[in-house]
């Protein structure tokens, strides 16, 4: 896929490592986390968790002076059976793709 992908767990297979895209199995509200690296890169990078295209939550790592600094965030996010979640880098690039971030989600109340 196009972020090098490894999964460590996906129970229910409900995200799909072809796309890099969760798929809300049913309606509920759903946590999720992500931790992403700038890493041996001088410019500021945005990085939004996206629900349906529509940015959720975001988070800035901008430090000129760091090579290796991390755009993290969290919260909850109520979702209908079949929205797709996924993250989307808004702004800068990644040198060494995204084998340095993580992404987590699941569900925790069903509605």
């Amino acid at each position: 896929g196009f972020w090098d992908i490894g999964i460590l767990v996906n129970v229910g297979s409900h995200f799909e490592s072809e796309s890099s895209v969760f798929l809300a199995p049913r309606r509920g509200v759903y946590s999720f986390n992500f931790h992403v690296v700038k890493a041996y890169n001088r410019q500021t990078i945005q990085v939004s968790l996206m629900v349906n295209g529509w940015p959720m939550i975001s988070a800035f790592a901008g430090d000129q002076d760091v090579t290796r600094e991390a755009a993290t965030n969290a919260g909850l996010v109520i979702m209908e059976k079949g929205d797709k979640a996924y993250l989307r880098l808004e702004r800068g690039n990644l040198m060494g793709g995204w084998k340095y971030s993580t992404f987590s989600g699941f569900l925790v109340f069903p509605l």
